[in-house]
């Protein structure tokens, strides 16, 4: 993109998704008009991709500090303490416009962009997540999303040599302008070891190394900034193009680089390239950056400093070496055939100074671009709360058969074999548990240690859209229960909040009640949040998605032969569940499934009653007690136990009859309960009862029938059939 002669700057300001009041700040601080670099850099810098200037002042409030917090928000990922002086850095990130746009090279720069977010602070990636939302399944363009997204996620993780183990695919008619690919990385380093984003000095080499520059994803992060509309398809050349084995050896190099003590700094080229990477290493250091373009390794003829600059090309990263070490970063990168070039010095001047063909494309001061980025208190509205539905008052389904097989087979619950067979789940040989196995969280292995991660993804935007504020919590109660639920204390999480325009106060509401929730639920499961992404604007012609602010959780597990999921089932094992049911039926599969309806509060969440919960239960697996268990969530009670069923291929009877209404204590989604198989039913409850929980028996295990009595009694191949032929016979 270039200024037209007739066009001012100031038009072209707008152009680049700038205010006029924020023109006339850049105009202010620079005492000038800016030229077209210059600009560029102003407004990728200042897009909410990057400068979160709708979200910054609610994101403070976020507990992001705790005993095993090693680095929380600011640098590239979060990092913790997981012992042995070990460390687990991880985070989750967006690409959700670029998956709509070109779904294929959207989903795949995704997984490769949230990648270098965790080894570029000296990490190995060991496993990979993603949480995908996408419009109904009628919508002309969901299923070319869906082949294209599952296919970018599956080629580049797979090639890259990185298992998915982990992750969750929902359907909902308010993603059908703008789908939500959210991609999460987890890797491990030593405690010591840690790399960091900060210039310590003036006078050192800044080195470029990676993929050559192109002019594919030039200001992407102001796409990713605005709204869609009926041109978006013409947005195609903001997307960047991936190359997963151009990853893979800069991961290798990466690390070799860092092994041997030349590196004082190093980011990675993501959003705004290498114009957001030297400016925030200077920033965060406080030192000034000098760079000369001519020897910024280019793959197109005649490209433009600003093409350069504002360039979003893959796999590529900027260090900042000690003293005299560059021969060692050379040597380094021509092992591994990656393009490498010093490309300019760090200096005292406190200035971003641009170079290119011999002139001065560009001099302006570090600090407007990030002291006086803007920061908006944005006016927002209380939003509209919806009355709790009385349970006895919500029609029982008339075909209990019927209504059984289609919220176990509707879109949203229907087994997504079809997806994560795409993906390689084994590879570095340590994944324990993954969307096969049947776990609330996918589970790998701290190699060559008894220790495991679990890790899981989870939002529930129905929760969401419905109360913002009890959504907010239960997304963070709902991760914090699925680690629970393998026996793994949960640590810290990392979050990607997904949201439409937030220049309008009711969609500015909704962020703000969602974060407050959230914050609390944080607090009261000492959960912090160490990294995180916004991604804002998600809505097309004025229709906004459901607010969806979905929660990465990593937990650790001390033994992993310790653990539990729920595909070991045995004949003759009672049910028993942990937590109590009210029957809560407000935005509920059920409800919406069944009855086509989707009002009603949401489970309230009891966050001392999560926490009192989890934590007995947590010990029940840790000292051996149980070793089948499932957290009830989406479904409630009937589709836990289907769960159960399906993962271990043995029948279950559930007992309504003691209940006045059968429907609720089926299909209520109440939080803080957990289905248990066990051989001792009563001392389970005596247990549960002595720790001041209620517990119940719900049913038991038996033959190959999923029934409840007078009710429904379905044969297990029937129920199978019904959960796992929707998603292969859409996409087939």
């Amino acid at each position: 993109m270039t200024a037209s002669p007739a066009k001012s700057m100031a038009e072209t300001a707008v152009e680049f998704g700038l205010k006029p009041e924020e023109y006339d700040v850049i105009l202010n601080r620079l005492g000038r008009e800016p030229n077209l670099v210059e600009l560029g850099v102003f407004s990728v810098m200042w897009s909410e991709h990057c400068s979160y200037k709708s979200s910054r002042k609610h994101l403070g409030k976020f507990p992001t500090t705790g005993p095993k917090v090693i680095c929380g928000p600011g640098e590239n990922a979060g990092v913790v303490d997981i012992g042995d002086g070990q460390a687990c850095i991880f985070k989750m990130e967006s690409h959700n416009h670029p998956s709509y746009i070109e779904p294929y090279q959207g989903a795949a720069t995704g997984v490769g962009g949230i990648m270098r977010d965790v080894f570029t602070m000296g990490a190995r990636p060991i496993a990979l997540l993603n949480a995908l939302r996408f419009g109904d399944p009628s919508h002309p363009k969901t299923k070319r999303l869906v082949s294209g997204v599952v296919a970018g996620i599956a080629g580049y993780g797979n090639c890259v040599g990185v298992p998915t183990v982990a992750g969750e695919t929902n359907f909902h008619r308010g993603y059908d302008g703008n789908i939500l690919v959210n991609a999460m990385c987890v890797g491990l380093a030593d405690a010591d070891k840690i790399f960091y984003s900060a210039a310590p000095a003036a006078g050192l080499p800044v080195v470029y190394f990676g993929s050559k520059t192109g002019r594919d994803g030039i200001h992407g992060a102001t796409m990713a900034s605005a709204e869609f509309d009926e041109d978006s398809d013409e947005k195609r050349p903001t997307v960047q193009v991936g190359d997963p084995f151009a990853e893979k050896l800069l991961i290798e190099a990466t690390l070799e680089l860092m092994r041997t003590g030349a590196v004082a700094a190093i980011q990675d080229m993501g959003a705004a390239g290498l114009t957001s990477s030297s400016v925030e290493m200077a920033g965060k250091g406080g030192v000034g950056i000098e760079l000369d373009l001519d020897h910024v390794p280019q793959r197109e003829e005649g490209m433009t400093a600003y093409e350069m600059m504002l360039s979003e090309s893959q796999e590529r990263m900027l260090a900042i070496l000690k003293p005299g070490r560059e021969h060692e970063g050379h040597a380094i990168f021509e092992k591994w055939g990656l393009d490498a070039a010093v490309i300019g010095r760090t200096t005292d001047t406190g200035h971003i100074v641009l170079k290119h063909q011999g002139e001065v494309v560009c001099d302006i001061p570090l600090s407007p671009l990030s002291d006086d980025a803007p920061l908006y208190d944005r006016p927002w509205v209380e939003p509209a709360k919806q009355p709790r539905l009385d349970p006895g008052q919500v029609p029982a389904p008339t075909d209990w058969e019927a209504a059984v097989l289609k919220v176990i087979g509707c879109p949203d619950m229907a087994s997504k074999r079809w997806v994560w067979e795409q993906y390689d789940r084994h590879v570095m040989a340590d994944t324990l548990e993954d969307s096969a196995t049947g776990a609330d969280a996918g589970v790998v292995r701290v190699h060559g240690s008894r220790k495991a991660l679990a890790v899981t993804s989870d939002c529930t935007p129905r929760y969401v859209q419905n109360d913002p504020y009890e959504g907010g919590k239960q997304a963070v109660a709902e991760a914090w229960r699925n680690l629970t639920a393998t026996g793994a204390e949960p640590i810290a999480i990392t979050d990607n909040l997904n949201f439409g325009n937030p220049e309008r106060p009711e969609i500015m509401g909704q962020i703000v009640k969602a974060i407050e929730g959230m914050a609390e639920a944080c607090r009261a499961l000492d959960f912090p949040v160490v990294s995180g992404n916004v991604s804002l604007y998600n809505e097309t012609n004025g229709a906004a998605i459901p607010p969806t602010p979905t929660v990465g959780g990593v937990g650790l597990l001390a033994d992993y032969g310790v653990r539990a999921d729920f595909s070991a089932l045995k004949a003759g094992q009672t049910l028993v569940v942990v937590g109590q049911n009210h029957g809560e039926l407000g935005a509920s599969i059920y409800l919406r499934e069944v009855l086509g309806r989707e009002d009603g509060a949401p489970p309230p969440v009891d966050l001392a009653l999560e926490r009192k919960t989890g934590d007995f239960v947590r010990g029940l697996i840790q000292s051996g007690d149980v070793t089948v268990v499932h957290d009830l969530s989406d479904g409630g009670l009937l589709v836990a136990a289907a769960d159960l069923a399906l993962a271990s291929n043995v029948g279950v009877a559930l007992d309504a009859s003691s209940q006045t209404h059968a429907h609720p204590f089926l299909f209520g989604e109440d939080q803080a309960r957990y289905l248990i198989a066990t051989d001792d039913a009563e001392g389970l409850i005596a247990a549960a009862t002595a720790a001041g929980l209620h517990a119940s028996v719900v049913g038991h295990a038996e033959g190959e029938i999923f029934a409840s009595k007078d009710l429904f009694s379905i044969p297990l191949a029937k129920l199978r059939s019904a959960h796992e032929d929707w998603m292969p016979g859409y996409m087939g």
